[in-house]
């Protein structure tokens, strides 16, 4: 337990202290007092990405491992993205549902989505760095901390959670961590969570491509039907329980 608190920590000082040097340098060179911008948020996060990978992967509290890809679990991949994919909608509409949470970190979500590099920093590194630290180096240690793996998988999820210092975000990032650590426990691998920390990160960047306004709804994107909203949230079930059945079987403990 003290090596997985220990590693949040770490991350969390990375993220913070290694992100506000990157970000306070950026503004000097660009000039005193201006404002905020897309390229400045990319490059802040690419270092403080790069610098989180050095820590964890150089002294091996994580490890990448060939193993699992060299076994072609290609199915289990299939299905990742399946899953992801008919995640998406029921879990949006759920949180449509709840009362609504201040979202804190909208307008760097926006600059980051507005820019074709902010791709790279959400669709593929974040996905990256965050199975490594969470799955890969925080859960890897709860595992070993106790022998029910739900524990370590819910603690997982909780700082998975706190770590995106954001409510709005808060309620899916809680649901997709449970099942990453779910994921992670079955394969010891982080590869299925990367792949599908990937495609839902990627919907998200591609969703905003085309619906920019942060305070669209599920209903205002299906023409204002609320019966079209709640066909799609079947479908989208029809999709994702079977994906997660078939997960279920094909992946190996």
């Amino acid at each position: 337990m003290k090596k997985s608190l220990l590693y949040f920590v770490i991350f969390a000082a990375i993220q913070m202290i290694a992100g506000g040097i990157v970000m306070f340098a950026y503004q000097m060179i660009k000039g005193k007092g201006s404002e905020l911008d897309a390229i400045g948020l990319i490059l802040t996060t690419v270092l403080t990405d790069v610098a989180t990978l050095v820590c964890f992967l150089w002294p091996k509290w994580a490890e990448l491992s060939p193993n699992w890809l060299r076994k072609r679990y290609w199915d289990v991949c299939f299905w990742c993205v399946l899953a992801a994919c008919g995640a998406i909608i029921p879990s949006m509409y759920i949180q449509e549902l709840m009362p609504e949470l201040p979202n804190l970190a909208e307008h760097q979500l926006e600059l980051v989505m507005s820019s074709p590099f902010g791709y790279v920093v959400l669709g593929l590194m974040a996905p990256l760095v965050e199975e490594i630290v969470f799955r890969g180096a925080i859960l890897r240690a709860l595992l070993r901390w106790k022998s029910n793996p739900w524990i370590g998988i819910m603690i997982s999820a909780v700082l998975f959670t706190a770590i995106h210092m954001n409510p709005a975000q808060m309620p899916h990032a809680f649901l997709i961590g449970i099942l990453l650590g779910w994921m992670y426990y079955r394969t010891d691998s982080i590869l299925p969570g990367v792949i599908y920390h990937c495609v839902n990160n990627s919907i998200a960047y591609l969703t905003f491509a085309f619906y920019p306004d942060p305070n669209i709804k599920i209903i205002d994107v299906f023409g204002g039907s609320e019966r079209t909203v709640l066909m799609a949230v079947a479908f989208s079930l029809c999709i994702l329980m079977p994906a997660l059945f078939q997960l279920n079987l094909r992946m190996k403990k």
